[in-house]
């Protein structure tokens, strides 16, 4: 075995990171609730997160040599992948690392400096950036042996990922999903991607030079709709009230049902963290010390302002409940079956959000509007991610006119700095507020 794998990650690594949780969660334990802050002290479970997604990049910089290496779109069908032993890293989800950590704007302009257009999607020069630069906060990535795409949530993935081809001088695996424009895909539509699917396992055990197992892709899958299943209930306890978590809790906490999906110890965390809600329920705590206002968010979040935007809201009673991008990670679940891997995937893959109609978006607001009692909605009109913009502004206008709530079209980007502007954002946040309280 590689020394670096076996003591950099299994053993130096996986002690240091443990001990640093420890001590994290030492110090969270002796953190009393502060009255002067708005919000109350953050879920514990964060911290076991942070070292889950710690613990993935680690052995990402000491895999190579060890594990056959895919990349993957976060659409993708990966429990195939999985099942036959592949380290999996997902660019949009290691982009979102970067944005959070003040990291992305660099690496955009590095993309744009190459050629690349500043009208891509900001995860897409996030990690064109990283790549061309070499610079990551993570400390390195592994080159791929496979790349897996899936166009289930953008068509830009498509020619991000034969840029990533022609780069690495490794196969691309192209899963084509047709549009939905219908509620439900139709048999045909279904055995289309069904048949894409089985095609990648020849491909897959080429690159591996491992056989598939299709026993093994059970068990995978059968992890992965557990996970799927506590990851919704957990969204769901935000119906309570005062709501024991908010979407922001959502968002830092959504890395494992992406990226270790499929996993042992991702149904393990999401049952930890859905006792930590339960029990933050049964006394009677909210994430927002004083909640007023429930507020329902669309779009991708705003990665490098979550913390700023968590504290502005709270202190004005307004708790963001609801998320139709993290619910999307869980809604599927009902649709993953392990007796029928390769059909129940087909269908799970098809009916991702970005795969349907704007109708079937809002009638969805429409539906959390009530299951969570949203006294507001904010739209974030995404500058580089026009799949998920698309029709927003009817949208807007339907929830104000036909459901009669408050709605904000903020307009920024998710992972690009460049495409906010604070000042105008925050007066238009205070009307928001404002319009709530009329």
């Amino acid at each position: 075995m590689n020394l670096g794998y076996l003591f950099g990650y299994q053993l130096a690594g996986r002690a240091g990171l443990r001990l640093q949780r420890w001590r994290s969660e030492w110090r969270h334990a002796r953190t009393a609730p502060d009255p002067d802050r708005a919000l109350n002290p953050p879920l514990r479970s964060t911290i076991r997160m942070r070292e889950m997604m710690s613990l993935h990049y680690l052995e990402g910089r000491h895999v190579a040599g060890v594990r056959p290496v895919a990349w993957v779109t976060s659409g993708a069908p990966t429990e195939i992948l999985k099942s036959m032993g592949y380290f999996l890293v997902y660019p949009e989800n290691h982009a979102a690392l970067c944005g959070a950590r003040r990291h992305a704007e660099g690496l955009a302009v590095a993309a744009e400096s190459a050629g690349y257009s500043r009208d891509i999607c900001s995860y897409a020069r996030t990690d064109l950036g990283s790549v061309l630069s070499g610079t990551t906060p993570v400390g390195s990535l592994p080159p791929p042996d496979l790349l897996l795409c899936s166009t289930n949530i953008c068509q830009t993935v498509l020619y991000w990922y034969r840029v990533l081809a022609d780069h690495f001088g490794c196969p691309l695996v192209l899963v084509d999903t047709p549009f939905l424009y219908e509620d439900e895909a139709a048999p045909h539509q279904v055995d289309f991607v069904r048949r894409q699917l089985e095609e990648i396992v020849p491909i897959a055990e080429r690159v591996a030079r491992r056989e598939f197992s299709e026993e093994e892709l059970g068990r995978v899958i059968g992890r992965a709709k557990r996970a799927s299943e506590l990851w919704l209930e957990i969204l769901n306890r935000a119906r309570h009230r005062p709501a024991p978590m908010t979407a922001f809790d959502g968002f830092i906490n959504l890395g494992p049902i992406v990226d270790l999906r499929g996993d042992r110890q991702t149904v393990e965390f999401y049952e930890g963290m859905l006792a930590e809600l339960d029990d933050r329920i049964d006394r009677g705590i909210g994430a927002v010390r004083h909640e007023r206002y429930r507020v329902l968010w669309d779009n991708l979040p705003i990665w490098y302002r979550i913390g700023p935007f968590s504290r502005w809201l709270a202190e004005r009673g307004v708790n963001i409940v609801a998320s139709t991008y993290t619910h999307a990670w869980g809604e599927l679940a009902e649709m993953m079956d392990a007796d029928r891997p390769f059909e129940a995937m087909a269908r799970v893959y098809l009916h991702p959000i970005l795969n349907r109609s704007t109708g079937h978006k809002l009638a969805a607001m429409r539906r959390m509007v009530a299951d969570f009692e949203i006294d507001g909605v904010i739209l974030h009109s995404d500058r580089s991610c026009k799949p998920y913009s698309l029709g927003q502004i009817d949208q807007r206008d339907r929830l104000v006119n036909q459901v009669g709530i408050p709605a904000l079209l903020l307009e920024a980007d998710h992972n690009d700095p460049r495409s906010f502007a604070e000042e105008q954002a925050m007066v238009r946040m205070e009307a928001f507020v404002e319009m709530m309280s009329a």
